[in-house]
């Protein structure tokens, strides 16, 4: 019988267990391993506070969680079946270790990050106006 995600050691349990499994991975190992170059040791507890956040409402995480993805994108080029890959790999990993809400919300939760995240990388800058410069909107004031 599985449980609920409980404590910053459950989180850290499934962090562990994600990664042995993403390090590993044919589509997406190299760009932990040969890319980003990932010292396991020191990333297990940021990334692990950043799930004690989101799951326990622990408020021990402060970084922000895009800007290395940012980096890997420029020097990789993150593609749509890499974010898939890895949510494949963070639900197998949830389904098999624990099973209730935070649980499922670790799920979904990685599900909108992934999303975003990719959203963010791909998505093309806006066209600049014609004669150049930075487009404005107007606003009225508030009556």
């Amino acid at each position: 019988m599985l449980h609920d995600i409980e404590d910053r050691a459950d989180c850290e349990r499934l962090v562990r267990a994600f990664y042995g499994r993403a390090l590993e991975d044919p589509l997406i190992g190299w760009i932990f391993t040969d890319v980003a170059k990932l010292d396991l040791e020191a990333h297990v507890p940021q990334i692990t506070s950043f799930w004690e956040t989101i799951l326990l409402g622990a408020q021990s995480y402060s970084g922000g969680a895009f800007r290395p993805h940012a980096v890997l994108h420029a020097r990789a080029g993150l593609r749509q079946a890499h974010f898939e890959r890895w949510l494949v790999l963070w639900r197998e990993t949830v389904d098999e270790l624990f099973a209730g809400p935070r649980a499922e919300l670790a799920k979904s939760h990685a599900g909108r990050v992934a999303r975003a995240f990719h959203n963010r990388l791909t998505e093309p800058l806006p066209p600049m106006p014609a004669g150049g410069g930075l487009p404005l909107t107007m606003h009225r004031p508030r009556g």
